[in-house]
């Protein structure tokens, strides 16, 4: 996979707290073999539910991982608005994060 920035906490994360590091992302990996779904797909509806729950500072990983997998700027732009219905106009916050991203090279 090309190259994907982390956030600068989620970096000063593994960088400074190891332990606590290896055993999130030991979690993260396994969920992540228990997951039914593809790549592309898992990543679209990791992306809604970031944009759901605010969290933007993970949107351009993501994104750009979901880009990788063959999702559409179409895709990234739904995935970001589908919580619409039900967080409102919270979601349009990481519409500008994830479309920047989707765009960079």
């Amino acid at each position: 996979m090309g190259e994907k920035a982390v956030s600068n906490a989620f970096q000063v994360f593994l960088n400074e707290a190891t332990e606590h590091s290896h055993a999130w992302m030991e979690a993260v990996r396994k969920l992540d073999q228990a997951s039914s779904l593809d790549k592309r797909t898992e990543e679209i509806a990791y992306i809604a539910v970031m944009a759901a729950v605010g969290f933007e500072s993970g949107l351009p990983f993501h994104v750009k991982s979901a880009k990788e997998y063959g999702a559409t700027r179409d895709d990234i732009k739904s995935a970001v608005l589908l919580g619409l219905p039900a967080v409102g106009n919270q979601v349009i916050k990481a519409l500008p994060i994830a479309l920047g991203a989707f765009d960079e090279e």
